[in-house]
């Protein structure tokens, strides 16, 4: 993952409401379990959600975040729990009549419609005037910057501007609350790239408070405030992109955002400036300390490639060994080393391409690999 697109974006004036214990959440999920026969599709999840959010659930196929996201729009009904609204329970309040709009990954535009009617169509619905009805849809278009397209049909645009359309036409009734479900997911890379940004303008232009189901880690690292990952129907941390980077609370966390290596161990000596960890793959590593470990307690050491250093010549960082470089790839600005310990165990690095240009690393080659006791992230589960 290149770390250089990922950002904590946050809301305006650089407020973090879920950093404050006395704000007052806009979304508040309670106990919310969804069960289809004997399957648990969704396995009693608690999760507040804060006005002007871009909240990401993030997580692979089948995890439970779309049928989550189904039960805040109304499709399907919690088979416990509760879900709060701007202090409503939603619970007995048919989708039609939630003040929530969603987008869908298919986009289901209306083929034989112009853009601007597709836009306008559920504000005639509910029986605005034609006049009022494009007007907004004008606003919308301008907003999404498709006013010059109102009069093609979706099969004149490119797969970009029916996503804007699909997206000008969830926002147009102003919803309290717009839930997209894979909302890039059918774009080319190129495209999804240059759209997530687009979506972030967007949704602080408006200030609506946002829920986006993505697997893409790298969608969610680029345009959430929060991640919630998910994994067989529950939540296994939330916090904001950086925290979830940095900061994995599990092994499946670390191992699911970006690439990490991970290595096994016991703690071998705790001191309180560093604690030494006894790895089969590294041999002993010194870290900084964690409280509550114990002497003989098995750890993880997670470390991301980008914390890792190569050289010829033998560092002096506490933390060094030998490996062979088996492959190499170059990503531009970016290349990442596959490199082949003593013992056997691949691991990977990634570094600045201009920064190995006085020190060039190439393939077949021993180097010295290296990282600061400051680098790893200890890791109980």
């Amino acid at each position: 993952m290149n770390q250089q697109r990922s950002a904590t974006r946050p809301l305006a004036a650089d407020t973090r409401p879920w950093r404050d214990p006395a704000a007052r959440p806009f979304l508040s999920i309670r106990g919310v379990t969804k069960q289809f026969g004997l399957f648990t599709a969704v396995d009693g999840i608690d999760l507040d959600i804060f006005r002007g959010e871009l909240f990401c659930l993030l997580g692979a196929s089948g995890c439970g975040k779309s049928t989550l996201l189904r039960m805040l729009a109304g499709f399907e009904v919690p088979t416990a729990g509760e879900i709060l609204l701007d202090g409503q329970d939603m619970s007995t309040v048919p989708p039609h009549r939630r003040p929530t709009n969603m987008m869908f990954q298919s986009y289901a535009l209306f083929p034989h419609m112009t853009v601007e009617k597709n836009v306008m169509y559920g504000l005639l619905r509910e029986g605005m005037a034609r006049a009022a009805a494009r007007d907004r849809a004008q606003d919308m278009l301008r907003l999404v910057k498709l006013e010059k397209f109102g009069g093609r049909k979706p099969h004149q645009l490119s797969g970009g501007q029916r996503q804007r359309v699909a997206l000008a036409r969830a926002l147009v009734k102003q919803p309290k609350l717009l839930l997209l479900d894979e909302p890039l997911g059918a774009l080319d890379k190129k495209l999804r790239e240059e759209t997530q940004f687009e979506l972030v303008r967007i949704q602080e232009t408006l200030g609506t408070t946002f829920i986006v189901v993505t697997h893409d880690q790298e969608e969610a690292m680029t345009i959430a405030t929060r991640i919630g990952v998910m994994r067989d129907g529950g939540l296994v941390q939330v916090g904001e992109p950086r925290e979830i980077y940095e900061a994995p609370e599990t092994r499946f966390v670390a191992d699911f955002i970006g690439s990490v290596n991970l290595f096994e161990g016991q703690v071998d000596a705790a001191a309180p400036d560093a604690m030494r960890v006894l790895t089969r793959d590294l041999g002993p590593v010194t870290l900084r300390p964690v409280p509550g470990l114990t002497l003989g307690q098995t750890v993880w050491i997670a470390l991301r490639p980008e914390r890792l250093a190569l050289s010829h010549a033998e560092p002096t960082a506490p933390n060094r060994f030998r490996a062979l470089v088996e492959d190499v790839g170059y990503m531009g600005q970016l290349s990442i080393y596959r490199l082949r310990l003593r013992g056997g165990r691949l691991v990977q690095a990634t570094l600045s391409s201009r920064s190995m240009e006085d020190d060039p690393i190439s393939w077949d080659e021993e180097v010295w690999v290296s990282f600061a006791p400051t680098a790893g992230r200890v890791l109980t589960e």
